[in-house]
């Protein structure tokens, strides 16, 4: 039988590597939402020989277009996205694609003759669980989420989620990519380099796995356990790397012999990122099998595919690089180091802590290389998750709330009813809504304080929830 679908964001990373993994798939038509074809006229030019390829031309802020995108389609993968760095550019852009696409997408499919037939599948990030300092270097799906200092890509996909999970379509299912690593990894010149902390963790996939799994989920036996729920993506053990071993593995491929040369250490924010390992992300290998490449597969393909003028950066002296490149980016704005000479109190504080921390970090002859915990610690979710979520009641909605430091309001609670949005009031007395699901399972919690990252500390002396990764303002 023959499947359509929607792939949203077909131009960028990952929709490229989606759209060379459907060749192959001659029972599947992909339909590529373009903004404007002509712009990508050289991207799309790869595939003009794609005999299930069908290219329409669409904005994803506009609902006409998007309604006449999802017509007639049994599957939509929404990749489309403003993300960092240009999120950080343009927060007010990332708002209006990253939420009104949703919005529309969710919209659109309730308005199907039969909304069930058609699966909706969002993409979000790591990023929606911020900054996790050691010794929180592991986390999963239902950990607290909230974004770090000035993360608007992180704050709109926390909404885009809130919304799927919430929206009562019949077949909906979230992903929070990790890093994503591909040749467009080489490419990035622009100051978020040296925002990752040096000791900072991540567990990376490549983009051609993650188009496998794409792939994976247009077949008739994905288990009905994969959707409705929120899924971490990750390639598991050997993509789990520190940000110096993989800042590193990068400049080595580069020929670099000696990182260091390239920056000095202060320019590296030390807080204030994202990225964990995961102790969950097995569990989406189980139910769509999509793991099949190797991070030295994967940089081998990135440096093949890199201009040459990059991949022998190692020709130069460092001192070249250091002076020419990377200070120029350390002292742009939103770089690390335009924060400390423009005075930025605020930037600072989310870089380095203080302009004190900052200059107590030192040179790179005091530098140690950080060896984060391989075994996995999980976080307390506030509930028993022993017990078999048809059976989760009041008491269970009550307790978990507690442990956020708020109430559970709602009076009329049906046991086993995940999805069904009821009301609850966190801390500071704001009265929200939102079903068991995405609270207990996915980590959400209060829409409003998760806005107001200025006051996670404090929200954290009322939450023994938040205080396991946000210190109390105590």
């Amino acid at each position: 039988m023959t499947r359509h679908i929607l792939l949203t964001g077909a131009t960028g990373a990952w929709g490229r590597a989606t759209l060379r993994a459907f060749r192959g798939e001659p029972d599947v038509r992909v339909r590529a939402f373009v903004r404007d074809p002509r712009a990508d006229r050289a991207v799309l030019a790869e595939f003009a020989d794609m005999a299930n390829l069908e290219v329409v031309a669409g904005d994803l802020r506009s609902a006409p277009d998007v309604a006449r995108a999802v017509a007639g389609v049994d599957l939509i993968l929404h990749l489309g996205a403003v993300v960092s760095p240009l999120a950080d550019r343009s927060p007010d852009l990332a708002w209006e694609v990253n939420v009104g696409s949703i919005e529309h997408l969710i919209a659109a499919v309730r308005a199907q003759p039969d909304p069930a037939a058609v699966g909706i599948v969002g993409v979000g990030t790591v990023a929606e669980v911020g900054h996790r300092p050691a010794p929180h270097h592991w986390g999963r799906i239902g950990d607290p989420v909230r974004a770090s200092r000035f993360d608007e890509y992180a704050q709109t996909k926390i909404v885009a989620e809130r919304l799927l999970v919430d929206s009562g379509l019949p077949r909906w299912a979230w992903l929070r990519q990790s890093g994503m690593f591909s040749p467009a990894t080489f490419a990035t010149r622009d100051p978020i380099v040296m925002h990752t902390p040096l000791d900072g963790v991540i567990e990376w996939v490549s983009d051609v796995d993650s188009a496998r799994l794409l792939v994976g989920l247009t077949r008739d036996d994905v288990p009905d356990a994969f959707w409705n729920t929120v899924h971490n993506v990750g390639a598991g053990e050997g993509w789990r790397l520190t940000n110096w071993q993989f800042q590193k593995l990068l400049a080595g491929a580069m020929g670099v012999a000696d990182l260091r040369t390239w920056y000095e250490r202060n320019w590296f924010a030390t807080g204030n990122f994202h990225g964990h390992y995961y102790t969950d992300s097995d569990a989406l290998e189980a139910l769509v099998p999509f793991r099949g490449d190797t991070f030295p597969d994967a940089l081998a393909r990135a440096v093949a595919a890199t201009p040459w003028l990059v991949r022998s950066a190692g020709r130069l002296p460092g001192w070249v690089v250091k002076h020419f490149v990377m200070g120029p980016l350390a002292r742009r704005p939103r770089g690390t180091i335009a924060a400390i000479r423009s005075g930025d109190a605020d930037a600072i504080a989310a870089h380095f802590g203080s302009l004190e921390a900052w200059q107590a970090i030192g040179d790179w002859s005091t530098f140690v290389e950080a060896t984060p915990s391989l075994e996995a610690v999980r976080l307390d979710h506030g509930y028993d998750e022993a017990l078999d979520p048809a059976s989760w009641d009041a008491a269970d909605y009550a307790a978990a709330a507690a442990f956020r430091g708020g109430e559970l309001v709602a009076a009329d609670v049906t046991p086993g009813d995940l999805a069904t949005p009821l009301a609850w009031r966190c801390a500071f007395g704001h009265a929200f809504d939102a079903s068991p699901r995405l609270v207990l399972h996915a980590g959400h919690w209060c829409p409003t304080c998760v806005r107001d990252w200025a006051t996670y500390p404090r929200q954290a002396e009322r939450s023994r929830f938040l205080a396991q990764v946000e210190p109390p303002a105590l």
